[in-house]
C-alpha cells in the first residue's frame, strides 16, 4: 500500500473500550507517527469516558471506524466473538488491524482473518505482547545465539486468582469466548512456545473445572505439546493460582533461561541463566528489569515499522492462526482422551504451506 513508504500519520481507531482498549489506548501519547481518532464502543458512555480521557471523537457503531476513509488502522479489543466480524469488515476496507488475542473463537474465523489481509494487501497482527516484554525479548535472543544450545524442553506456569463476580463475566460464556481459560490467557504461553521451538507435531492435555461456574469452559489446563525432534513443552493455565504467577523456562543442552515475574502484581520482571557445570562451582546471572510494564508500547513500535516497512509484523495473523489451532487441539485431547497428532487434526490449518508466512526455526 502507499501508506507503507509514507511518513504521514496512521490514524487510527480502537474498537472497544474496555480493559485493553484502556491499556492500548495511552500508548499513541508516545507515537507522534500515530493518531488516535475515534473510540467504538456497543455503550456509548463507556467509550466517550476514554476518548475524552484521549482527546478523540467516541462513537457506538463499530462500522463508522471500519468503513470511514478517515482512518488507516483498527484496535481490535472487543470480546473474541466480534474479532472476526470486524476485522474481516476494517480489512475489506484497507485497513491495517490489531486484533487482541485469541485472534478468533475458530479455526474457520482465524483462517478468514488471514485470507483476507492477503487478499486485501494489509497487515494483520494479534495482540501478543508477551513477545516484547523485555526478560523474554533477551530469553529469545539468547536463545537465538546459542547459549544454551539445542533445545531440550520447555516448560511454563501462567496463572491468576480471578476475581469477585469473574463467573458473570462475558469470558466465561462459550458463545463468546470461545474457550476457557487456556484460551484466555494461557494462548500468549503458547505463542512463545512457538516462538521458541516451531511448530509442533502433538499435543495432549486435560482441562478442569474446579472452582469458578463456567462449565464447560475450564478454570485450569495442564497440556503437554511436542516437536516432530521430540523436544516438549509444558503448560499449565490456571485460573486459581490464588496469586498471580508467571514462569516461563526453557532449558537447552548447555545450560538453561528462565524468565519470571511480568511486573506489577506477577513480582518484578527477571531472567536467570545457568549454564550446565557438573564439576564446576555453580553460578546463575540474574538480570531484573524494573518499572512499568512497557510491552504494549513496544509492540506497537514493532507493528507500525511492520507497516511502513511493508514486511509481516511479528506475532501475525497466521502465528495467532497457529496458537489458536494448539489451544483447540488440548481441547480436543481433553475431550477424547487421546494424544492429537497435529497432522490430522480436522481444523488444520494452511498457515506453514505459504512462503508469505513461513514456519517459525527453534
Amino acid at each position: 500500500m502507499e501508506l507503507s513508504c509514507s511518513k504521514k500519520p496512521l490514524r487510527v481507531g480502537i474498537l472497544g473500550a474496555g480493559l485493553q482498549a484502556r491499556r492500548r489506548a495511552p500508548v499513541f501519547r508516545e507515537f507522534p507517527d500515530s493518531e488516535l481518532v475515534i473510540i467504538a464502543a456497543a455503550h456509548l458512555e463507556r467509550a466517550k469516558q476514554l476518548a475524552d480521557a484521549m482527546g478523540c471523537k467516541a462513537t457506538d457503531d463499530w462500522k463508522k471506524v471500519t468503513e470511514s476513509d478517515d482512518i488507516d488502522m483498527v484496535l481490535v479489543c472487543t470480546p473474541p466473538h466480534l474479532h472476526a466480524p470486524i476485522s474481516i469488515a476494517a480489512m475489506e476496507n484497507g485497513k491495517h488491524v490489531l486484533c487482541e488475542k485469541p485472534l478468533a473463537r475458530t479455526i474457520e474465523e482465524a483462517k478468514e482473518m488471514v485470507d483476507v489481509a492477503r487478499r486485501n494487501n494489509v497487515k494483520l497482527k494479534c495482540g501478543f505482547n508477551h513477545r516484547h516484554h523485555p526478560s523474554i525479548k533477551h530469553a529469545k535472543e539468547l536463545f537465538d545465539k546459542g547459549v544454551i544450545g539445542e533445545l531440550n524442553f520447555m516448560r511454563c506456569i501462567y496463572g491468576i486468582c480471578g476475581r469477585p463476580g469473574y463467573e458473570k463475566e462475558w469470558r466465561t460464556k462459550p458463545e463468546i469466548a470461545g474457550g476457557g481459560h487456556l484460551m484466555e490467557q494461557g494462548i500468549h504461553s503458547i505463542d512463545l512456545f512457538r516462538w521458541f521451538a516451531g511448530e509442533f507435531s502433538q499435543v495432549v492435555g486435560f482441562t478442569a473445572t474446579r472452582f469458578w461456574n463456567m462449565a464447560p469452559l475450564e478454570d485450569n489446563a495442564f497440556a503437554l505439546f511436542r516437536t516432530s525432534r521430540g523436544q516438549i513443552a509444558s503448560l499449565h493455565s490456571s485460573l486459581t493460582q490464588w496469586k498471580n504467577r508467571f514462569s516461563f523456562e526453557v532449558f537447552g543442552q548447555d545450560g538453561y533461561i528462565s524468565v519470571k515475574g511480568l511486573g506489577g502484581s506477577y513480582g518484578t520482571e527477571q531472567i536467570v541463566v545457568g549454564r550446565r557445570a557438573f564439576l564446576e562451582p555453580f553460578r546463575e546471572e540474574v538480570t531484573e528489569f524494573r518499572g512499568e510494564d512497557r510491552s504494549w508500547h513496544e509492540e506497537w513500535r514493532e507493528f507500525v515499522a511492520s507497516i511502513r516497512e511493508d514486511r509481516e509484523p511479528m506475532g501475525n495473523g497466521c502465528d495467532g492462526l497457529e496458537a489458536l489451532r494448539l489451544v483447540l487441539a488440548v481441547y480436543e485431547s481433553a475431550s477424547t482422551n487421546r494424544v492429537v497428532a497435529l497432522s490430522d487434526f480436522q481444523q488444520k490449518s494452511h498457515c506453514r504451506q505459504s512462503s508469505m508466512f513461513p514456519s517459525q526455526v527453534g
